[in-house]
């Protein structure tokens, strides 16, 4: 029989390349998640069968355990980028990662891979990075030759960067941003995913590996690369942090306030801190080239799924290339 990954947050983001990636090469994938019945889409990745979505709380130890046992390789996907319900960085990016991998060594799974994010830090003074940092430690203390990926933003079809620049580009001609002049490396999903792969399948050391592309720019700079892709002109204008703070602290509140009926998933005081921040592949980290990936540039894959934002969508460059041909 082949041999079965089960990869938590595996109908997410990420984990649906990594996913889809694993069936690709063989395995029988378990992807474990809080509602099965909404990562259906999974399903077709590969054969019948292959590919299942099952039930799991990071939260709690026998839910782990469930869908761990058995398992040859264990990827942890599972992030959150703000707190809403019981769902709180603690719980989810340190407790969830620490739990995953202590009972992923009681069971004596072959690989256990934790995608984290550059900047995680146990000491840092933001609650994102912080808990990521100390999920790190904890993966690290249960399972000494885990693999910690650490990637830099990441954009793909479904992103939750340039897609949410490109929406609120929408409600006028001016385009505010925070942090403006903090540098980002962006890295393709699908490049990601095929760096948890390459780990789970034994073909990287154990270690930290740092994951960008290979472009570095400003947030400003991305915000204006976007801009020119979706064909609309908007004034970026750059904020001080400590207006970013007022306002986040404003959107923040609406969230406590309205029981989190209104999820504040614009900026939090939190991301405000990280925004502080290069958000790039340390001097000397290991990385892509090392787990045998090559890292795709920003201009492959970002109007392949941006087009849709421009004022007539996929019939935009007809237009314009119609506005040039004379009667």
């Amino acid at each position: 029989m082949s041999k079965l990954v089960t990869i938590f947050g595996g109908s997410g983001f990420v984990g649906r390349y990594v996913a889809r990636r694993m069936a690709q090469d063989g395995w029988r994938v378990r992807v474990a998640v809080r509602r099965p019945n909404e990562a259906l889409h999974v399903k077709p990745y590969g054969r019948v069968g292959q590919v299942e979505p099952v039930f799991c709380n990071i939260r709690d130890d026998d839910s782990v355990r469930a869908v761990t046992m058995g398992a040859d390789a264990v990827i942890n996907c599972v992030g959150i980028m703000n707190e809403v319900g019981k769902n709180k960085f603690k719980s989810v990016q340190a407790e969830g990662a620490g739990r995953i991998a202590r009972i992923a060594a009681e069971q004596g799974v072959g690989q256990v891979v934790q995608i984290s994010a550059i900047g995680a830090d146990a000491e840092s003074n933001s609650i994102y990075a912080r808990t990521k940092g100390q999920g790190e430690a904890e993966v690290l203390a249960a399972y000494p030759n885990a693999v910690i990926l650490r990637p830099s933003v990441i954009f793909g079809v479904e992103d939750q960067f340039f897609n949410r620049f490109a929406s609120l580009s929408f409600f006028g001609p001016i385009l505010p941003l925070v942090g403006g002049k903090t540098r980002f490396q962006p890295v393709y999903v699908d490049d990601v995913a095929a760096a948890a792969v390459a780990a789970a399948e034994g073909k990287a050391a154990p270690g930290v590996y740092e994951l960008g592309g290979p472009d570095v720019a400003t947030l400003d700079a991305l915000v204006k690369k976007m801009l020119k892709i979706i064909h609309r002109r908007r004034l970026v204008v750059n904020k001080p942090f400590f207006a970013g703070t007022i306002i986040a602290t404003v959107l923040d509140l609406v969230q406590t306030f309205t029981g989190g009926l209104v999820t504040n998933t614009i900026l939090t005081k939190d991301q405000v801190k990280n925004l502080r921040i290069d958000n790039v592949v340390a001097p000397g980290a290991k990385g892509l080239a090392d787990l045998g990936v090559t890292p795709t540039p920003m201009d492959a894959v970002l109007p392949e799924y941006l087009y849709r934002f421009r004022p007539q969508g996929q019939y935009d460059d007809i237009t314009n290339s119609a506005k040039n041909l004379k009667a």
